[in-house]
């Protein structure tokens, strides 16, 4: 439904329409979604209704749930031009962190479930991950091409503790001397500070710190599982001193709510010890965009026409535009005026926009890793 503010004769402007009925919120208790709409691949869709009766129902709150996936790759190749990597990895599907604002939320349409809770409570783990990775790169004619982890779901979201899915990845590349990029809000990266730090002396890690906001209040409804934004910066000091590449990511931007904390959040990022930075204005693609517009709702209702207004002004009049080139950046003058504030804070910071380069020519290709063997 478009969310048109027609004025009627006494001149009143009616509040938006909520896409969603809300979950009730002692069900979702420590999650970002306000609702679990059916996927958009489904033929049949659900929601609730008042059916007069008025029966009390004790529905249980939504717990995290996590199935194996088989997988018979695990490298994934990217040929988008606007983005910094061809290859990646995900060692999970859905991120249990929440993050209300997170693009890959419309993957779980593929698998049957919804974009909103199902995305942050029923989770996939790809625990052949380390199998198959040590497989392919054991193939013939493979050549090193720097991995990204982090780029859809955080390697090291919760589930991680307990799956470990993303060390025995690390493991497999570590040994193999492969580069590898990881972007990760969580502190739990400090685990692997271990493996981090070896591969750092052979120039074949960084990471990127993703930093939304530094108000705490804002950052636990917005990303409820993600580490505290106190916690992250003090996540980059251990990894700056351990000797291991660190950059800071204000991804994403978000107008009116978050806006405001750009120069703070690097300057935070810079005094931790980052040396690189980056950052990604608000992307809402398919559901993430009625999902976000119900979070804005529930939460700073105030503020709903001033964040969407200034968020269509930089997408064409849309909620979003996909175009390469603009979906990460935005068009526009307020997103000219988001650019030119990032730059000038990271030249006085010293800080640099040009991602560090990893070596490539270590690498050593896994003894088998369950690849076929020559004959000869």
């Amino acid at each position: 439904m478009e969310d048109a503010f027609d004025m009627d004769i006494a001149g009143f402007t009616p509040p938006p329409t909520r896409h969603f009925d809300p979950v009730d919120h002692g069900r979702r208790r420590g999650r970002a979604a306000t609702a679990n709409p059916s996927g958009r691949f489904e033929p049949i869709s659900r929601e609730g209704f008042d059916d007069g009766w008025h029966l009390e129902e004790d529905l249980p709150a939504f717990a995290t749930e996590v199935q194996v996936e088989k997988v018979k790759s695990i490298i994934t190749r990217n040929t988008s031009p606007d983005v910094p990597f061809e290859r990646s990895i995900n060692p999970y599907r859905g991120c249990e962190h929440g993050c209300i604002y997170c693009f890959a939320r419309p993957t779980h349409g593929f698998m049957g479930l919804s974009a909103g809770l199902d995305f942050e409570t029923r989770l996939f783990a790809k625990p052949d991950a380390p199998r198959q990775l040590a497989r392919e790169l054991s193939k013939p004619g493979y050549h090193a091409k720097t991995i990204a982890i982090g780029t859809n779901t955080d390697p090291y979201q919760p589930v991680e503790k307990e799956w470990r899915i993303m060390r025995q990845v690390l493991e497999v590349l570590a040994d193999a001397n492969h580069p590898v990029s990881i972007t990760t809000k969580s502190a739990l990266i400090l685990r692997d500070i271990d493996i981090l730090s070896q591969m750092a002396e052979k120039h074949l890690v960084k990471v990127s710190m993703s930093v939304t906001t530094l108000d705490r209040k804002l950052a636990r409804s917005m990303e409820p599982r993600a580490a505290t934004p106190p916690r992250r910066l003090e996540t980059i000091r251990a990894l700056a001193g351990a000797g291991i590449p660190v950059g800071i990511s204000v991804a994403p931007i978000i107008p009116v709510l978050t806006d405001h904390e750009l120069e703070r959040i690097l300057d935070s990022g810079a005094a931790a010890g980052a040396t690189e930075a980056s950052y990604i204005l608000l992307r809402l693609p398919l559901e993430v965009a009625p999902l976000f517009k119900d979070w804005l709702l529930e939460n700073h209702p105030d503020r709903y026409r001033h964040v969407m207004s200034l968020i269509r002004s930089m997408r064409g009049g849309k909620d979003y535009d996909a175009e390469f080139g603009k979906r990460m950046k935005g068009s526009g003058p307020y997103a000219w005026q988001i650019a030119r504030r990032f730059e000038m804070a990271v030249k006085r910071l010293k800080l640099t926009r040009r991602s560090t380069a990893l070596r490539e020519d270590l690498f050593t290709p896994p003894d088998g890793g369950g690849a076929q063997l020559n004959l000869f």
